[in-house]
């Protein structure tokens, strides 16, 4: 079955919205999740959520929407873009293509046939991109709706296991006020995101080298600003930018998340490709685990993609694991045991997987290393999961 192409509407303010949506294709692989109108809002919208394929509609010429047009294709070159236009386009088309659209549609035309214009400016994209050799490699979003449920603990853990096992690994500390992942693995914050955001231009793989930390395992890291006050320069597109450049030149791409679901936990989501939820074995944080998973499932993203680890697993705390399983509706995929060699390898900067290798501890994280190692060997690359947006939908119609 073809993977759904998520799409997004930007409506200008003098368009028909009712011409617009009567002629936007209902079924089949693309399908539009969301119609903004006003391109301030559509951009906002773009920058949180994921999107594959946009369309702009406008009303004859409009340099409101060459703007957001250059904008878009200047963010994500690799995405589509087609623009529909009520009313005459004379004069306005050369720009359209200058600003980098891929195609053209003059409204009102059927379903049918701006179906038939979206289907060949995707197949256009991705023919350029298989081409060219791009590929996205897995990005996995460790996430935990609370804080000290031991999300920066998985991270760590978790990519040095890869990278011990020959993979080329990276991981970014979102936790843009309070990031402790470079603390974890002993890292001084010499070079963070804050400054790579300072340094201006356009993001690629070659400029991010100069950022990046590396680790005695290997794993490389992009480090959370050293102070709260330098997170408020980091936006959510900045933020994509530097996973699509990661994704690009590693095997896998770690995130460790602030607690809750902000813009840029949430645009991490819709851009991984799968996820950890990482929870402890108490009341409170199972309570909260479980609304993580609810949060997930209404954004539709794909429950095989969604791992669960939970720590202290084996704490005497009159919750069996049975109960865990009723309150989550499910079984943890991983359970890592309680060890006071964790703290200690925490506070001397050493993952448990390297100060004590042999630990039960170590070998939980292990094998989770080993679950993220099969499911990339089996499928390459990974797409991001079907998900909602979070935005408006289109009235009238399912979601």
């Amino acid at each position: 079955m073809a993977r759904t192409i998520k799409t997004l509407v930007a409506l200008d303010t003098n368009v028909s919205a009712q011409t617009v949506q009567n002629a936007l294709p209902v079924g089949g692989e693309i399908e539009v999740w969301g119609v903004v109108e006003g391109f301030d809002e559509a951009w906002r919208t773009l920058q949180e959520t994921a999107t594959d394929l946009v369309i702009v509609a406008c009303s004859g010429y409009s340099d409101r929407a060459l703007y957001f047009i250059e904008g878009a294709v200047r963010e994500n070159p690799s995405r589509p873009v087609v623009v529909l236009v009520e009313g005459s386009p004379n004069g306005f088309v050369r720009r359209i293509f200058e600003m980098g659209a891929d195609d053209i549609v003059r409204l009102p035309q059927s379903g049918d046939e701006v179906y038939f214009a979206l289907q060949k400016a995707v197949a256009r994209k991705q023919g350029a991109a298989v081409a060219s050799g791009a590929s996205l490699s897995p990005m996995i979003c460790v996430l935990g709706p609370k804080g000290g449920t031991g999300k920066t603990l998985t991270t760590s853990n978790l990519g040095v296991a890869l990278a011990q096992a020959g993979h080329r690994v990276a991981a970014v500390d979102l936790d843009l006020q309070f990031g402790d992942l470079g603390l974890a693995l002993g890292l001084a914050p010499e070079r963070t995101i804050f400054d790579l955001t300072k340094s201006g231009g356009s993001i690629d793989s070659e400029k991010l080298e100069a950022y990046l930390v590396e680790h005695e395992s290997g794993l490389r890291l992009l480090l959370a600003p050293s102070r709260p006050d330098q997170a408020g320069v980091i936006t959510v597109e900045l933020v994509r930018e530097v996973y699509a450049a990661l994704r690009s030149n590693h095997d896998f791409v770690l995130v460790d998340t602030p607690p809750g679901f902000t813009p840029e936990v949430i645009s991490s989501i819709d851009s991984s490709s799968d996820v950890v939820m990482v929870g402890m074995l108490d009341s409170l944080s199972l309570k909260n685990t479980k609304l993580g998973l609810e949060t997930l499932d209404l954004m539709s993203y794909d429950p095989n993609r969604v791992k669960v680890v939970l720590n202290r697993a084996d704490s005497r705390v009159g919750i069996t694991a049975d109960d865990v399983e009723k309150v989550l509706g499910r079984r943890p995929d991983v359970m890592v045991p309680s060890d006071r060699e964790i703290p200690r390898a925490l506070n001397g900067g050493a993952p448990i997987v390297m100060a004590k290798p042999d630990s039960d501890a170590s070998k939980a994280f292990l094998r989770l290393a080993k679950v993220f190692e099969r499911a990339a060997a089996e499928s390459k690359p990974q797409a991001p999961a079907k998900r909602r947006s979070m935005r408006r939908l289109i009235p009238g119609r399912a979601a």
